[in-house]
């Protein structure tokens, strides 16, 4: 459902593809600039004064995504809109009128990647020709609790293609379908993937929030690096039926908003069993309201893992993480340095040895659910040879991974299972587990990576740091919150911790962000210069 891609990317047919996007303006006026930096209970509060409805907040973030996202800066972030959002969003005005309310979510638009089905008349592509015409009429689970809840589906964001495991020089935020997402903070700065539409749109104001997923930091890196929340619960707390797969052992959708309070409203709705996902069983006794859970002073007496060894080389992040380690003392957090790591080298070969079985095995069993209509693939082999015989979508890299994982023998081959054993047992039993156990935790914190790199065509992502990857295999929670800024470019700070503690993680990270009040606006900058 997405991993970051560290690979090379000797490709200058990228450098045709931007010139087509329409230039920036340093002095960018936005339309409907009232809905700005909106948190969800706020829009709720309008909507209940009558000062607005939840149609026009539709017509509102409409006219941004044709501003901004198809004109000005040309961001790419929303891949396509829903025809059928300001209908969804009158009937709700009229269910307000008539009295009844579903809850924080009535009325409030949010936008979803465009790997997970939706029943609205928007096919479902992870980004790829092959699947433009993938109209299921379904809803995924989590995608029917919100629309449940009352939210308004405004559209479906692009993505890095096939959530970034198509190929080993694969570029962030690219797809054959959706172009280039560009981060509205620098525009020729990268928006991370593969959630990267989702953090780009949150981030430029085009929805309330976003849905994401992630298998390895897709949710987290392009939350971070857009100054959002982003939230990558427990593997089994959120279904993942109806959502293109990669791995059954790490996917997960999440939500990506601009406040934690946003974040945790969004997986309280989501959260619970579904019989159609077996990693679920466990998700309605685990599940609560994680809006309890927002407390300024949830810090307080906790002690926190320090985990420098996942911060990297980049010295003005470190600096912003020693001012967010200070915050946490002074909000009451005990900080507990970590000064052993796991063997995340070891780690990672066998979570790639896991990512590849699985995402064969997933991506055949998705891909018969569609029709000829539907798909022009069935299988992943017949997925490659369509990508052969699409000059766009190999015009800029290649398949590799696609063709690595064709060859793979199945779940049942010993390799897999050694590698997927292997991975977790580094990541949970001797990672996340023993370091919370050895020093009395109550979470671990880290910078969630480095700043954005600028889209680069020649050289490829330029991944400086990552924090996602001892969660993300274990299968654990992660939350991340904005952190600071480095020279006007957001990056994060992670919390993470063992299975189901996405309520302590989100208490941690509301007190921090009631403290720092760090996230900033994008400025839609069209470059950074000395």
């Amino acid at each position: 459902m997405g991993i970051l891609n560290t690979g090379r990317a000797a490709l200058a047919a990228l450098a045709a593809m931007l010139l087509t996007m329409a230039p920036a303006s340093p002095a960018l006026a936005a339309p409907a600039a009232w809905i700005e930096e909106r948190a969800i209970a706020d829009l709720q509060a309008d909507m209940t004064a009558g000062k607005t409805t939840s149609e026009r907040l539709v017509t509102a973030y409409l006219s941004r995504i044709e501003a901004l996202d198809r004109r000005g800066p040309a961001l790419r972030s929303v891949i396509a809109v829903n025809p059928e959002a300001r209908a969804q969003a009158r009937a709700l005005d009229a269910e307000r009128r008539a009295g009844k309310v579903r809850g924080p979510l009535h009325g409030v638009p949010v936008l979803i990647k465009d790997n997970i089905e939706t029943a609205d008349p928007v096919p479902t592509t992870a980004g790829s020709l092959a699947l433009t015409a993938n109209l299921t009429g379904r809803d995924a689970p989590i995608v029917a609790r919100l629309r449940a809840a009352g939210a308004v589906i405004l559209g479906k964001t692009n993505l890095s293609e096939w959530a970034n495991l198509r190929g080993a020089n694969s570029i962030s935020g690219w797809s054959a379908l959706g172009g280039q997402t560009r981060n509205p903070y620098v525009l020729d700065r990268s928006a991370c993937g593969s959630s990267s539409g989702s953090g780009a749109a949150i981030a430029a104001n085009l929805a309330a929030a976003a849905l994401g997923t992630e298998t390895d930091g897709s949710i987290v890196c392009p939350a971070s690096i857009h100054a959002l929340v982003g939230i990558k619960p427990t593997v089994g707390l959120l279904s993942r039926t109806h959502i293109i797969p990669i791995s059954a052992s790490q996917d997960t959708p999440g939500p990506m908003t601009r406040t934690v309070a946003d974040a945790a409203a969004l997986l309280t709705v989501m959260a619970g069993s579904d019989p159609a996902d077996a990693a679920t069983a466990s998700a309605d006794a685990r599940r609560t309201d994680y809006t309890r859970a927002l407390d300024p002073d949830a810090l307080r007496g906790r002690r926190l893992g320090v985990a420098r060894f996942l911060a990297g080389n980049n010295l003005a992040t470190n600096a912003a993480f020693e001012q967010a380690l200070a915050a946490l003392r002074a909000g009451g957090a005990e900080l507990v340095e970590i000064t052993e790591a796991p063997d995340r080298g070891a780690m990672g070969a066998a979570e790639f040895t896991v990512l590849l079985a699985e995402m064969k095995h997933g991506m055949n069993a998705y891909l018969a659910t569609t029709t000829p209509a539907q798909s022009p693939a069935r299988t992943l082999a017949d997925l490659i040879a369509f990508n052969k015989a699409e000059p766009r979508e190999l015009a800029l890299f290649g398949q590799e991974y696609f063709e690595q994982a064709e060859a793979t023998k199945g779940l049942a081959d010993p390799a897999y299972i050694e590698a997927r054993a292997k991975s977790l047992r580094i990541a949970g039993a001797e990672g996340i587990d023993r370091m919370v156990a050895q020093h009395r935790l109550d979470a671990i914190v880290a910078p969630t990576g480095s700043p954005a790199w600028p889209i680069d065509p020649v050289l490829g992502d330029h991944f400086v740091s990552s924090a996602s990857d001892f969660a993300a295999v274990a299968g654990y929670p992660h939350v991340t919150v904005p952190m600071g800024q480095v020279r006007g470019l957001p990056v994060g700070l992670s919390f993470f911790g063992p299975a189901w503690t996405e309520a302590k993680l989100i208490g941690f990270a509301y007190a921090f962000e009631q403290r720092t009040k760090a996230r900033r606006a994008p400025a839609f900058l069209p470059t950074l210069r000395d």
